[in-house]
């Protein structure tokens, strides 16, 4: 059926509906030990949706209520295995089971929480128990007790539209500082630059980062989701670490060519990292020498702040992360 056109000269470009920020806590009990997967699931279908908006026809339209109690349903009946495969199961389903529905795009976050271990146990606390068979106490609590990790926000975005995959991988919120083996100097100068040139400076920053895979079929061996983001997500912070740096730049460069270098299932990294500024305070009013060898104090500003972006692509790769990573 030809959509009905409005006597006008608008006319509909892309769009897409869904259910967004549906927050779904799965708790697996494996016996008396317990696990949480923390996630923040949206979803946004796209496809032969011109006459619903053109006419108000709602003949080609799965509610978002639905695609809501969809991602409830399928974290009981699939379970979370990781962040990636959940969202690979969702877009599957969505494209697959619509006929109307051509492509399906599946954004997650995941919020880590950690076991609340308790002093007093040793390493085998996990499978201690008192002398009639059950658990003690003590142990029991740390089977089941959990504190939010604060570290990060752990991001995926999964694309599908019945052929072929995207995966978008990343965090953000981590927040890391090097106190030393940091340098900026040799910099343009004009008559407003008034920084001073540094040749030991406290670098921190705020990463926010983003990973494509290059698994795009059913085809292709799936990448081990879980494994991948431990792995890539050590390697960026021993590049940090270990990046003698005389420019965020440069560090933002080895943290994503290590992750290039080291980790073959993806192709592409892109980095927006905040640099948070930490100045020398001046405390000679008050007859004080800050920076001395025994350390010094510094004033951490939160704004402004230089932003540095870059992407990171392995050599013959195209980039498709966007350029902004607000909504990504």
């Amino acid at each position: 059926m030809t959509p009905s056109r409005p006597a006008r000269p608008a006319v509909l470009g892309q769009n897409q509906y869904g259910k967004a920020e549906n927050r779904v806590v799965r708790i697996t009990r494996d016996g008396t030990t317990h696990h949480i997967k923390d996630l923040n699931v949206s979803v946004a279908l796209s496809g032969a949706m011109d006459e619903v908006h053109y006419s108000g026809s709602n003949a080609n339209v799965l509610p978002t209520d639905t695609t809501k109690n969809t991602v409830y349903a399928f974290a009981k009946k699939h379970g979370i295995e990781s962040a990636e495969q959940f969202g690979i199961h969702l877009a599957r389903h969505f494209v697959t089971s619509q006929e109307p529905i051509r492509q399906a795009r599946v954004r997650i976050e995941e919020y880590a929480w950690e076991r609340i271990a308790d002093p007093g146990a040793d390493s085998g606390a996990d499978s201690a128990s008192t002398g009639g068979g059950s658990p003690s106490a003590d142990t029991a609590g740390g089977r089941h007790s959990f504190v939010r990790r604060g570290q990060e926000t752990r991001v995926t975005q999964i694309t599908y539209d019945g052929s072929s995959w995207e995966v978008v991988s990343g965090l953000k919120d981590l927040v890391v500082m090097n106190t030393t083996n940091s340098e900026f100097w040799g910099y343009v100068k004009d008559e407003y630059t008034t920084l001073k040139e540094a040749y030991d400076r406290v670098l921190a920053t705020e990463v926010s980062g983003r990973w494509r895979f290059n698994w795009t079929g059913d085809d292709q061996p799936m990448p081990d989701w879980e494994e991948s983001y431990r792995r890539v997500r050590e390697h960026m912070l021993r590049a940090f670490a270990e990046t003698y740096s005389l420019s965020l730049q440069q560090t933002l460069y080895q943290m994503g060519a290590r992750i290039i270098d080291h980790r073959e299932e993806i192709d592409e990294v892109r980095f927006s990292l905040p640099n948070k500024h930490h100045f020398l305070v001046d405390l000679e009013p008050f007859g004080l020498k800050n920076d001395t060898p025994e350390g010094a104090v510094y004033f951490a500003a939160d704004r402004p702040y230089g932003l540095i972006e870059a992407t990171i692509l392995r050599d013959g790769s195209e980039a498709r992360i966007p350029v902004d990573l607000t909504n990504l």
